[in-house]
């Protein structure tokens, strides 16, 4: 099975060398699933010819808002929604959670309640608690109708939608590992944007398992599901 990860941004320069670009963190994430990748840097308008031209698409992260003025936001709204009318399967996270929910009529904001940063719990459909490290401030705070909500906590309502057999979205980033968190948390310490507090208060938790493993699981399975190849 092909899947074609678009990639929305880029993780920072300072985290490279170790981690990889987000494209290399899906890789790891599932790998062992017998998948074939090809990444599309759709923020810098590369995009795949047509919906049908993987099996699957994967949209990851990005350091910008949906709600913002880019030039690749409209055509990926587009492509979003072409794949959905096709029953192409997506995978969002962070950015392509929010991107996905928006494109579908939902509606992305900056969360009033501030940041997530490092290891949070949800609760999951069918999962019980799962543990995910996340890194955002924007939400999807009204859900398009065609979504259901699979996971919730009390600092993010809508962290995991899923749309019949045509799309899930999470939220949090399973592909973060914690060595990368931690490389991040000291990265940012600096940065105005960020409530320090918040950034002290998250690094001892990266030295606390999540559940990465079984949400990597969960993403490959249901693009197995959805796979008519």
């Amino acid at each position: 099975m092909k899947i074609g990860i678009l990639q929305c941004g880029h993780a920072a320069d300072e985290v490279q060398p170790t981690h990889g670009d987000y494209d290399a963190m899906f890789r790891r994430l599932l790998g062992g699933n017998d998948f074939d990748f090809q990444t599309f840097n759709v923020d810098r308008m590369e995009f795949p010819a047509d919906v049908h031209d993987c099996d699957g698409w994967l949209l990851t992260g990005s350091r910008h808002g949906v709600y913002e003025d880019h030039a690749f936001i409209k055509p990926l709204e587009e492509f979003i929604r072409t794949a959905y009318a096709d029953s192409v399967p997506m995978v969002g996270i962070c950015f392509g959670h929010q991107i996905i929910a928006q494109a579908l009529g939902g509606k992305v904001e900056k969360f009033k309640g501030g940041w997530a940063v490092g290891r949070r719990t949800y609760q999951f459909d069918g999962l019980g608690e799962v543990a995910l490290n996340a890194w955002h401030q924007d939400q999807v705070v009204e859900a398009p109708k065609d979504a259901k909500r699979i996971a919730t906590n009390e600092f993010c309502e809508n962290a995991a939608l899923v749309y019949g057999n045509k799309a899930l979205t999470i939220q949090a980033h399973p592909e973060f590992s914690n060595p990368l968190v931690a490389d991040y948390i000291e990265l940012r310490k600096t940065n105005p944007a960020y409530p320090g507090d918040l950034l002290e208060k998250a690094k001892p938790y990266t030295e606390v398992p999540v559940d990465a493993d079984l949400m990597g699981k969960t993403i490959a399975d249901f693009f197995r599901k959805t796979h008519h190849g």
